[in-house]
């Protein structure tokens, strides 16, 4: 069985959002999806390999999770949780 961490969590652990509170009312409005299925639940368990869709600031993100993360740590330590998917010159930018 592969480990698995709240998908909340691992977006505070990633830096994505500066609260898990935050975090959690993100993923409570359904703008969230992993491996195309759109996710509401904050509590969803993520595993490394998972693919997380949604949009972030101004533009949509694609990210592909490489680490759960043990803790919130720098933001050196943070960017490697995660490798960006995400193809800037093709994503639309939100305004």
């Amino acid at each position: 069985m592969s480990e698995k961490i709240r998908l909340d969590k691992w977006l505070w652990h990633a830096r994505f959002f500066k609260t898990r509170g935050l975090a959690t009312r993100f993923c409570l409005g359904g703008s969230i999806r992993i491996d195309g299925d759109r996710i509401q639940k904050p509590h969803f368990g993520v595993r490394v390999g998972h693919i997380l869709t949604f949009r972030y600031r101004d533009m949509v993100k694609v990210v592909k999770i490489r680490a759960l993360g043990l803790r919130r740590g720098p933001a050196a330590e943070a960017s490697g949780l995660y490798e960006d998917l995400s193809d800037e010159s093709r994503i639309p930018r939100f305004k």
